[in-house]
């Protein structure tokens, strides 16, 4: 008997389907054929997405669920009971503040304004000035503020845009980004822009990163690997620009990202790699060295949000800490994000975007040649974009210069060391990690963490929440480095632990018992749907009566 041979396997197939054909209408020949092709793309096109089949499935699942009338009721008394509840929280924390409905009649006088805003500003419930929240204000010297106000008052009204007519705000703006540079060890070829924030920044970088791939590689499905303790800003640019994310795990322990689990994420329609300087969660620093690596091999794109570390995590090393290599001095880095609006302590919405060459900040610009308004070109999102925040930055830089941030970066670092030293002391709770510059997260094995956090905000602190796994965090600022008020934090925190440790297996109850379930919950769009209503009622006013 002879072998079996290729020849024969096709003879087959070829019989097979003239089978399937015999006796057939020409129409029925080519319905078959049609529905066969079509079937065979839908079924490759639902197989090969960046989504896996079970995300996809998962998600179907619970929009179809959502659809059943008992379900959709449930939802909906739900949604409409913590609407009622974030609105009243809202009315709430406003006292007894009136509400402006309209147009006031007559414009109000100064001192009216003036009275109303000092009303509007009193009624927080914790005292920031006094180093009692985490993050939030960054700094706040009385000076420093007399600078600014009087500095953004003379360039409150000027605008970018029209760099003929505000030459000096643009002067100002390039010289806050090419002192950042030299701050991140960039050299002559390093550029960037200043942006309103944190977000903006990475938000810019993304859709640089998209348009350069799209332009140089023909990348047209574009994906960014990022670590998933990296901010919710990479989430939000790749819902505005259609780039999948590719979320990579950390190392339980490290809280640092995995090294072998980012190459095995990269695929040929990656556009970049992502780490953080610190990470917002933990506070601790991915491998920045290590990515980079990855980038030169795989010739990707590196960018490093240093949004919260800012210009502390860049006088790390000079004030005498030990800090991974992280900034352009790592080759393979070709972009950072860093807010001055933080440990710069300029204004709130001021940050930089900057790139290790300009090639990558040209696909940052939005330009417009065919507009009848004119030839459009904008760096940023904004088009007319506030050059008093631009001027009241470039003012608190040279303030401050380089000795200042220098002095401010040993104060705030001196103090998250010895926080985190005491925090280790304590037992039944652990910090995340090994924070590498102002961010000490906290956690426990013994009792639920969420109780810790309302027992300290009972006490007049507010720390950050987290979750997967829960736990809490505190950054460190400049306000919890005058004198004592780090030994208040320590001494509540411990008394806070002591009282707990009386019951450790009791519930946690009240709005932090709901941040708990909330992790529980598989459907995440529920979870999404519950902050929106929450999103909503930040614009609640009551109506008019």
């Amino acid at each position: 008997m002879r072998p079996f041979s290729g020849g024969d396997c096709t003879k087959l197939v070829t019989c097979g389907i003239n089978r399937l054909f015999v006796n057939r209408e020409p129409w029925q020949v080519a319905t078959i054929t049609a529905t066969t092709v079509l079937s065979t793309i839908w079924f490759w096109n639902f197989i090969n997405q960046d989504e896996s089949v079970w995300t996809r499935t998962k998600r179907r699942f619970f929009h179809l669920a959502k659809k059943i009338p008992a379900v959709q009721r449930k939802i909906e008394d739900e949604m409409a009971r913590a609407t009622k509840d974030f609105e009243g929280e809202m009315i709430k924390s406003c006292g007894d503040l009136s509400y402006a409905l309209e147009l006031p009649e007559k414009g109000l006088n100064k001192q009216q304004i003036l009275q109303l805003v000092d009303e509007h500003l009193k009624i927080s419930r914790y005292d920031w000035r006094d180093g009692r929240v985490s993050g939030a204000v960054y700094g706040f010297k009385e000076e420093l503020v007399e600078i600014i106000t009087q500095v953004y008052g003379k360039a409150s009204y000027t605008n970018p845009l029209h760099p003929d007519i505000f030459p000096g705000v643009c002067k100002m703006e390039a010289e806050v980004v090419r002192m950042a540079c030299a701050l991140f060890h960039g050299n002559k070829d390093s550029c960037g822009t200043m942006t309103t924030g944190g977000t903006e920044s990475i938000i810019l970088a993304c859709k640089a990163y998209r348009d350069f791939a799209r332009e140089n590689k023909g990348i047209t499905k574009p994906n960014m690997v990022v670590p998933k303790t990296a901010h919710a800003a990479f989430d939000k640019a790749a819902q505005y620009f259609n780039i999948h994310i590719n979320y990579v795990n950390v190392n339980p322990e490290t809280t640092e990202v995995d090294l072998k689990a980012m190459k095995r994420a990269i695929n040929c329609n990656t556009i970049l790699l992502v780490g953080s300087a610190p990470n917002f969660p933990y506070g601790t620093m991915d491998d920045i060295d290590q990515i980079a690596a990855l980038g030169l091999k795989y010739n990707i794109p590196v960018h490093v949000d240093a949004c919260l570390g800012s210009f502390v995590v860049a006088l790390t090393k000079e004030a005498g800490y030990a800090i991974k290599p992280f900034d352009f001095s790592v080759k393979g880095v070709t972009s950072i994000s860093a807010d001055t609006h933080k440990y710069g302590f300029a204004p709130k919405g001021s940050s930089i975007i900057l790139y290790a060459d300009k090639k990558y900040r040209d696909h940052q610009f939005t330009v417009t040649t065919d507009w009848p308004g004119g030839v459009y070109g904008s760096p940023t999102i904004n088009g007319s974009r506030a050059g008093g925040i631009i001027a009241a930055c470039w003012a608190t830089m040279m303030n401050f210069g380089h000795d200042g941030y220098l002095e401010a970066t040993k104060r705030i670092v001196d103090t998250s060391r010895y926080v985190e030293r005491k925090i280790r002391e304590i037992d039944s709770i652990f910090v995340f990690g090994k924070p590498a510059t102002s961010v000490i997260a906290i956690g426990s094995k013994v009792f639920d963490i969420y109780r810790l956090s309302d027992a300290l905000t009972q006490l007049g602190w507010n720390l950050n929440t987290l979750q997967f796994p829960s736990g809490i965090h505190i950054c460190i600022t400049d306000m919890h480095t005058n004198a004592g008020v780090a030994d208040r934090f320590l001494n509540d925190l411990r008394s806070s632990v002591a009282e707990i440790m009386k019951n450790p297996g009791k519930p946690v109850e009240g709005k932090m018992a709901i941040y708990g379930v909330a992790q529980t919950i598989p459907d995440r769009s529920v979870v999404g749907d519950v902050t929106r209503c929450f999103l909503n009622s930040m614009y609640y006013t009551p109506p008019k009566k």
